[in-house]
């Protein structure tokens, strides 16, 4: 059998370049993609990989340069071009219609008709069953978009990509919300399309996967290529230093520091689910100040709507949560941010920012009485308190005037937590903080967090990497099916412990819940 890596060049880009209101988001680019291979492209947030995706998408359109596709010079308009030609998108920000359902958002724009007669609806179900079948997704066709949660939103992006048959299938961090199982499906997929001499371009900050499926590497930093190999030549060290010039892998260590009393308690949450029983069963936790709570659960175990109860977006969830001691009445969100809680939700597009407000507005959104008085909002404060936290959180942000979603979305990560830092919270829940943000990015927000939890503030972050949750927290809490299930201290946490909590739903190891 042929190496992949030698086989035909299906694409080929020479010298892309694209400028946005005169910054350079990809510089005298030349890549070339493989038919039958995996074509691995990394770099840290802002480098511009996206940008790079989205010319081959159809979506931009190069400032100078040229694609060239089956040896010939093309030119996309649109994403229905690039579609025609054989090349498909999955995005790293969802792009479904909540509204309609499963089968009518993978056929969107391209719906199975019967003559005069309409839409096939039975069709459309029936073919869009069977990917979500090739996917394992456990989901039915007819199920509305908005009943799902992100992961399965993911998946369905995926089905929706592999029902166009593309000969270049790009995928922008297709793992960011999928479970382990569901990783190792999509892998097998990926290993199906190869075969069937698919080019798939495969983007993604999870540098342990890149190094399991990818065939060849391109590295970008600040939107200019800085490597190419075949990765059975290179190792994670390589990507790392390609990528920011370094390899270390800063997971911002535990520093020890004193921890302050109970800053906040949650007693007996629960949350019907609308299919019957609890997503959310009976939880009862408490953090103290200073100290780091890592929330450890795969998907459907109840992580983020916990973290919707405690914040009051759920009215109807029931028991009790107290902040420094005090019960904490108020049900609303509005109140609740007052009393001094914040969230970073997991969906940084449709909960954390507003796409058509500036970098600079998403910032201050929630915290504008801070810089009101009377009527009128004190520009220079605002401006100045803007400008440290974009230091703070390293926000590549040429201009904060510029809308939010000019940017990378690790970057548009940051400003979400940056606005949630703005309300000056005594506890921080935080959504997966990490979902979508590169090594370097990653670093800079473990590292926010590990020194504000050096000055007293509470944090309760939730994820499915096990890695981060080791490395970052001061105890484990383990839910599953809802429930939560065991409690570890750091010194005495292993991943193994971790994993069989997590998987049995039944808190038989390391301290039990009470």
């Amino acid at each position: 059998m042929r190496d992949p890596i030698q086989q035909d060049v299906i694409l080929r880009l020479d010298d892309v370049s694209k400028v946005y209101s005169g910054i350079v988001a990809v510089k005298r680019a030349n890549l070339e993609l493989r038919r039958g291979a995996v074509n691995v492209l990394v770099g840290e947030n802002g480098a511009g990989k996206s940008t790079l995706m989205k010319i081959i998408a159809g979506v931009e359109r190069p400032t100078l340069g040229r694609i060239v596709l089956d040896g010939k010079q093309v030119s996309f308009d649109n994403p229905a071009d690039a579609q025609a030609s054989g090349i498909g998108m999955i995005f790293q920000e969802l792009n479904l219609f909540a509204n309609m359902t499963v089968a009518e958002n993978i056929f969107a724009t391209r719906e199975i008709t019967r003559g005069i007669r309409g839409i096939d609806h039975r069709a459309q179900i029936e073919q869009a069953n069977a990917f979500l079948r090739r996917l394992d997704a456990g989901i039915n066709a007819k199920t509305m978009v908005e009943d799902l949660p992100i992961g399965q939103q993911q998946l369905v992006e995926i089905a929706k990509a592999m029902s166009l048959n593309a000969r270049i299938l790009i995928m922008d961090e297709p793992t960011s919300a999928l479970s382990a199982a569901e990783v190792e499906i999509l892998f097998k997929v990926i290993s199906e399309l190869k075969a069937q001499g698919v080019a798939i371009v495969y983007i993604s900050h999870r540098l342990e996967e890149l190094m399991r499926i990818g065939d060849y590497i391109t590295v970008l930093r600040d939107g200019q290529i800085t490597g190419q190999a075949m990765v059975r030549d290179i190792d994670t060290k390589w990507i790392v230093r390609s990528m920011i010039g370094s390899d270390a892998k800063d997971f911002a260590k535990a520093v020890d520091h004193p921890l302050g009393a109970e800053a906040f308690r949650a007693e007996e949450i629960s949350l019907p689910r609308r299919t019957g029983g609890l997503a959310v069963d009976h939880v009862s936790l408490s953090v103290r100040a200073g100290e780091i709570l890592g929330i450890y659960g795969l998907m459907g175990a109840g992580r983020s709507e916990f973290f919707e109860c405690v914040i009051g977006r759920h009215r109807h969830s029931t028991g009790k949560i107290f902040i420094d001691g005090s019960e904490v009445p108020e049900r609303d969100t509005t109140r609740r941010i007052r009393r001094g809680l914040a969230l970073i939700p997991e969906d940084r597009q449709r909960e954390g920012l507003v796409q058509v407000l500036s970098i600079a507005s998403n910032l201050t959104l929630a915290s504008l009485r801070r810089f009101t008085r009377i009527f009128h909002i004190k520009a220079s404060a605002e401006k100045q308190a803007i400008g440290e936290m974009i230091r703070d959180l390293s926000i590549k942000a040429p201009n904060p005037d510029f809308e939010v979603t000019s940017m990378s979305g690790g970057n548009q990560q940051k400003v979400v937590i940056g606005k949630a830092l703005m309300t000056n919270p005594k506890v921080l829940l935080m959504d997966e903080p990490s979902r979508g943000i590169d090594v370097g990015a990653k670093a800079d927000v473990f590292r926010t967090m590990r020194r504000l939890a050096g000055k007293g503030l509470a944090i309760l972050f939730s994820t499915s990497d096990l890695e981060e949750v080791m490395a970052l927290s001061d105890r484990i809490a383990v839910l599953s099916n809802g429930k939560l299930v065991a409690v570890f201290d750091r010194h005495e946490a292993t991943e193994e412990a971790i994993i069989a909590a997590s998987a049995k739903g039944h808190g038989q190891t390391g301290k039990l819940a009470s």
